[in-house]
């Protein structure tokens, strides 16, 4: 898949009505060698800033995931390995900072606080309108995305 594809896709899986975290994660099934319905099992969690308290972006928690297959650091005596999967996830994090202004949920969507409830929004018409989160889920393929181009 294309940069842009990826991030077509993980706008239109936003769009259907799975979380930030989930678009995105479920963009790079065949990158975590998952099925995307076990993807979408695992990143279930993480929408709304981790379980909706408007924490780390949705999108950013999506981003890690993948980092974790791109380089993984399943060997807990590899320190190497974590250091570099570690500066994957700092780097992907970085980027979207650097092109959104933050990484926190609630600093994104202009919040001062979390809602203070684990209930979704339902998504209408209006949500879509009023709310990032499908273009961050682009934003955040992009940049995973990208990163796969430049290791080729």
């Amino acid at each position: 898949m294309t940069v842009d594809e990826r991030e077509k896709r993980a706008l239109e899986l936003f769009q259907q009505g799975y979380n930030c975290c989930q678009a995105v994660a479920m963009t790079f099934s065949d990158v975590l060698g998952m099925d995307p319905q076990q993807v979408a099992r695992l990143a279930s969690g993480f929408g709304g800033g981790m379980g909706r308290m408007r924490e780390v972006c949705g999108t950013v928690s999506g981003m890690t995931m993948v980092a974790g297959a791109l380089i993984p650091a399943d060997n807990v005596s590899d320190k190497s390995a974590k250091t570099a999967n570690y500066a994957l996830v700092q780097d992907f994090a970085d980027k979207f900072r650097t092109r959104n202004g933050s990484i926190i949920c609630r600093e994104l969507l202009g919040l001062s606080k979390p809602e203070g409830t684990p209930v979704p929004q339902d998504r209408t018409p209006e949500y879509y309108r009023k709310r990032p989160c499908g273009e961050l889920c682009a934003i955040a393929a992009g940049i995973v995305a990208r990163y796969m181009e430049s290791q080729k």
